[in-house]
């Protein structure tokens, strides 16, 4: 490596440091202000010299956090779950038999996920009404599973072409496995990364998700954490040390998450895009 190429990688890893720090600053703030007691109104900047947990519990309590971590937890899983069975099961024929019909589907899916979800809200909410499904994990579950399945096929169908050869599959064929066996036994204990991928992704999305929340699941006992929050700050604006607190314990389970799935993270997103 010369010289220029050494001081050209310097300054995009400086520059990425930069952007790394100027990312950080908000949750830092957040972090000092959910850790001050009540009555330090010291520089939102500095760090507190006495630590204080007590708001965490009182915004635990006051929020109704629990219930609305149960409900969140629910809809995110059960979600990701069935984005990760239904998904797979339907991007394997689509990557592997290139039909005209097949192509057709694909292409369908991949114009879905340009449409902005916020277009169907209205006969969506209309027909969930009539279904008598309002209020309902069950409908936030279907809901969730529908605007993210386009978006998960897209991701499967690349990795299986870009990444699984076809040799492995026609082996286990000659050996007289079935098709089913083939995609259970081999074909889907490979798609580790871009599952991880779907499985961040997803569960990020769904987890953070308000329009669908405050749309469906309007009475209290099946709120979800970005609804209780959102009226928690209506209710303690003036008190934004539990605000903070109640918004750090909302964000730490996708934040263990991500920690967990990370090294498969970017590798299943860049192979699932190589082969559209």
């Amino acid at each position: 490596m010369n010289r220029q190429e050494k001081k050209k990688r310097a300054l995009w890893t400086l520059l990425a440091a930069w952007i790394t720090v100027f990312h950080l600053i908000p949750f830092y703030i957040l972090l000092t202000t959910a850790l001050k007691a009540k009555g330090d109104f010291s520089s939102k900047w500095k760090f507190p010299d006495e630590i204080s947990l007590g708001n965490f519990a009182e915004a635990w309590d006051k929020a109704g956090l629990a219930g609305s971590f149960f409900n969140t937890a629910v809809i995110t899983f059960a979600s990701a779950a069935l984005l990760i069975v239904i998904g797979s099961l339907a991007a394997y024929p689509l990557a592997r038999r290139r039909t005209k019909l097949n192509q057709a589907v694909y292409f369908l899916f991949i114009g879905i996920m340009i449409i902005p979800p916020l277009t169907s809200m209205v006969p969506l909410y209309k027909m969930v009404v009539e279904l008598g499904m309002l209020n309902t994990l069950d409908i936030a579950i279907l809901n969730n599973t529908a605007a993210y399945m386009p978006l998960t096929i897209f991701l499967y169908a690349g990795f299986i072409r870009s990444t699984i050869p076809k040799e492995l599959e026609e082996a286990a064929r000659i050996d007289g496995a079935s098709t089913a066996g083939i995609f259970f036994r081999i074909v889907f204990p490979l798609l580790k990364p871009v599952t991880a991928t779907i499985c961040i992704i997803a569960c990020v999305f769904i987890w953070n998700d308000y329009q669908f929340s405050i749309f469906f699941l309007q009475d209290k006992s099946v709120q979800t954490l970005t609804v209780a929050i959102a009226g928690f700050f209506g209710q303690n604006a003036n008190n934004l040390h539990l605000v903070a607190a109640a918004s750090l314990m909302a964000m730490l389970p996708m934040t263990i998450l991500f920690l967990f799935l990370q090294k498969y993270f970017i590798k299943g997103l860049s192979a699932g895009a190589l082969k559209g």
